[in-house]
Formats: C-alpha cells, structure tokens, sequence
C-alpha cells in the first residue's frame, strides 16, 4: 500500500507558475504509474495528466498541454506537477493518484489518493 501526500499549492496571480509535489510512503512509487487530478468548486474531476513507472511517457489534458509538465524522481519518492502560465480555470483542488498501470491515462484504475492541494489562481 501506498500513502500519498500532495504539497505546494497556494495562491498565484494568472500567468504564474506552481510547483506542486506528491511525496509518497508505504511504498515505493518506481511500480506506480502516477495522475494528477484537479476538482473545482462545482465541477467534477478532473484528470490532468499522468506519467509511466519510469517517466518515459506522459499524457495531457488538452486543457493543460503546453503549460504543465508531470515527472517523477523515482529515487526520492516524489511526483511533480510544474504548473505555468495559470489560469482562473486552473483553480482547484490538486489531487495525485497512484496506479498499477505501467502506461496511465485518464480512464486507468487509480487505487491509491492523496488528500488534496488547493491551487487558487486570482485574476
């Protein structure tokens, strides 16, 4: 079993850039294929992106390509989530999610959830 812990967030005028972290404890995350996730107030989540066990191949939300970058540091435990160029619609609650899945996307099984960031992204 893995615990995860999301971390980073904050508040940021648009066109700023976060950094958010996802430590992870239990387990190893070198298994895992590794999502972020977001929810706004009244909206449902959403999947952002997610990355492979090793790191070689990522996948994006339309909505966040070009903007934000996933990668994993397998020998620190830790996932990232380099956001640029925030948006008001990028408000939300951060989420990541481990999964068995070598290669995730949006539709894989996400077993394992962190509590949750909140990014607030001011006009």
């Amino acid at each position: 079993q893995v615990q995860l812990v999301e971390s980073g967030g904050g508040l940021v005028q648009a066109g700023g850039s976060l950094r958010l972290n996802c430590a992870a404890s239990g387990r190893t995350l070198s298994t895992y294929g590794m999502g972020w996730f977001r929810q706004a107030p009244g909206k449902e989540r959403e999947f952002v992106t997610a990355i492979s066990w090793t790191g070689g191949t990522t996948y994006y939300a339309d909505s966040v390509k070009g903007r934000f970058t996933i990668s994993r540091d397998n020998a620190k435990n830790t996932v990232y989530l380099q956001m640029n160029s925030l948006k008001p619609e990028d408000t939300a609650v951060y989420y990541c999610a481990a999964t068995t899945t070598i290669i995730p996307g949006p539709r894989s099984n996400y077993a394992y959830w962190g509590q949750g960031t909140q990014v607030t992204v001011s006009s």
